[in-house]
């Protein structure tokens, strides 16, 4: 049978409401997913909340209990290093994609962007953090369209809907750390040189300087946990255990 429009509706609503619960930390790691209530809470069927919750679970952020159902999954410092590293290696392929096709329209883009960000990465201001991630997230978003590859997009949307994967995962929590703010200049030059060898069809180049890029998240993530209060304001930030 043919899920309905209301069914896939509301199996929508009930997935983008449980990404965002789990991500404001109403959740603690461990924590079983009660049906029953959760269908009061989010005015749902059973139906479409069960498919919310397998889909959360092929996303990463449930886990399946051996004995049925699901319950919070808990994420190590080392769960995120590897979505990290994974996600440099699958924007390195797509780097090198690019540089391998004819990417001009995106590429155009790709120099209008960097020159915004331009004046954005040496201001200091809240604003200006807010305006980074709008224009980052499309960076990155263009990276994939001159790609080309409906797969690898596939791929990379997979990692990224983990915490503190995603391209702009640190950035607002970084907007009073000094230390982050000089890795934005540092990712701004990445996006620089890497529009660069893409538009000279320098596949290699363009392949390890994306890897290169999708680490200095990691460097985020250091300076982030070091102070604990910036950390708190990162989405996800209760899923992850610590020390």
């Amino acid at each position: 049978m043919m899920p309905t429009d209301e069914g896939t509706s509301q199996s929508m609503r009930a997935i983008l409401r449980l990404r965002q619960m789990l991500f404001e930390g109403e959740f603690a790691p461990g924590v079983r997913m009660a049906e029953l209530p959760l269908v009061e809470r989010l005015g749902v069927s059973r139906t479409p909340l069960r498919l919310a919750l397998s889909t959360l679970a092929h996303e990463g952020l449930l886990e399946l209990l051996p004995t049925g159902g699901y319950a919070v999954r808990a994420f190590t410092r080392d769960d995120v290093d590897t979505a990290i590293e994974l996600r440099g290696v699958l924007e390195g392929t797509a780097a090198r994609f690019a540089a391998e096709r004819d990417a001009a329209e995106a590429l155009a883009e790709m120099h209008e962007l960097n020159a915004e960000l331009d004046g954005v990465v040496h201001e200091s201001s809240y604003d200006a953090f807010v305006r980074y991630v709008g224009l980052n997230e499309r960076f990155h978003a263009l990276l994939l369209e001159a790609a080309g590859s409906p797969v690898l997009s596939r791929a990379i949307a997979q990692v990224v809907v983990l915490p503190f994967a995603s391209p702009s995962a640190f950035v607002l929590a970084e907007a009073e750390l000094p230390e982050s703010r000089e890795i934005l200049v540092v990712a701004h030059y990445h996006h620089r040189e890497l529009t660069r060898a893409i538009e000279r069809g320098d596949g290699g180049r363009a392949e390890a300087l994306a890897r290169e890029h999708a680490r200095l998240a990691r460097r985020n993530l250091e300076i982030v946990i070091a102070n604990r209060d910036a950390l708190r304001s990162i989405p996800g930030h209760s899923l992850l255990q610590l020390p």
